[in-house]
């Protein structure tokens, strides 16, 4: 059962559900500049300057975080958005090295 800001357990996290956030080619260069920054890094959702508007933003990051790609924490008025690097990598090992992999489009 997801927390209450909707992050799934890890034990949660679904390859289904994850591979349909990454199908999204905005979602996909979250997830690969999120894994291009030092572990633990956390950036808000403007710092991605997403070419869409700011409910398609909130949509893609509810999406990230939904599948469990990502942890979103309350700062003040903006939300940061960090790598769910570790517990990717538990679930499903190397998925995350083929998305960084990705050229960018």
């Amino acid at each position: 059962m997801p927390d209450a800001e909707g992050h799934p357990a890890v034990a949660e996290i679904e390859l289904g559900s994850v591979l349909a956030a990454l199908a999204d080619p905005l979602r996909r260069g979250v997830v690969r500049a999120l894994a291009a920054e030092p572990d633990g890094t956390a950036r808000t959702c403007s710092s991605f300057a997403l070419p869409v508007s700011k409910a398609t933003v909130t949509h893609h990051f509810r999406t990230l975080r939904e599948a469990g790609l990502i942890r979103q924490v309350d700062r003040g008025n903006s939300r940061m958005a960090s790598l769910r690097r570790a517990d990717i990598e538990r679930r499903f090992p190397g998925l995350l090295d083929i998305v960084a992999a990705e050229p960018e489009e």
